[in-house]
């Protein structure tokens, strides 16, 4: 007959002796204590870190013990789901042999994994960025490429757009020459037309200057007089003017 309670002693002190950092005690009956497990370094020396509560069923080693994640760190809710899976598959295994040891090294292993997917993760991000920066300068140099649907796109937008400015402005045309006056439709809507050139030269008075340079004295003007000629004869111009 199986002594379980043995087993489980002997497995709680090799467990304590190889995690001693790591190891707590939470309970002794039912046995339950927790480890936690911490990944290697990865990229910029982060970690991803669980702590593993386990339970001892009565008939353990033959029956699988009880384990749920006690806490975590950096750890998606993707991973906590794997890691679970992975420690169910592990606990079927290996039933009928102690097994936390094996448990434990299973969940290192995998958070070893999580952190090079991370760093794997990181990586793609980053090109996608850069890949994604590169396209955008290509756009931003070469345009977008022609093709008969985009350019029959672009045409029938211009076309509609060319119509509507027409549109504008022929009503604003049509709206210019309805509001345009007539010569006699502005005297008789503004009647001071009719006044504004003789209140112009009111308003002048005597401001009007003028200038005498334009003009030159009488006495400076050398005007021939015919009755000044002893040659002059009357008759003669009376003669010119009937020929």
């Amino acid at each position: 007959m199986t002594d379980y309670g043995e087993e489980q002693r002997n497995e709680l002190e090799a467990l304590e002796s190889i995690y001693p950092d790591s190891f707590t005690v939470l309970s002794e009956n039912p046995p339950s204590f927790t480890i936690t497990v911490t990944s290697e370094a990865g990229e910029n020396d982060e970690t991803v870190q669980t702590t593993l509560k386990f339970t001892y069923s009565e008939k353990y080693p033959d029956e699988a013990p009880l384990y749920e994640i006690f806490a975590q760190l950096n750890l998606e809710d993707n991973d906590v789901a794997d890691i679970l899976k992975l420690l169910a598959l592990q606990a079927e295994e290996n039933l009928g042999m102690v097994m936390i040891f094996t448990l434990v090294t299973a969940v290192q292993e995998k958070l070893n994994e999580i952190v090079d997917q991370i760093k794997t993760r990181r990586e793609e991000e980053k090109k996608q960025k850069e890949k994604e920066a590169e396209e955008a300068e290509k756009q931003l140099f070469h345009g977008t490429p022609v093709t008969i649907e985009n350019f029959l796109n672009w045409k029938a937008k211009f076309d509609a757009e060319l119509l509507e400015i027409k549109k504008k402005r022929m009503k604003e045309e049509e709206q210019a020459g309805k509001n345009k006056l007539s010569g006699r439709q502005l005297f008789e809507t503004d009647h001071n037309l009719d006044t504004s050139d003789i209140q112009f030269l009111e308003d002048a008075g005597n401001n009007v200057e003028v200038d005498e340079s334009l003009f030159q004295e009488m006495d400076d003007l050398e005007l021939e007089d015919d009755d000044d000629d002893p040659d002059y004869n009357p008759a003669d111009r009376e003669s010119d003017l009937t020929d």
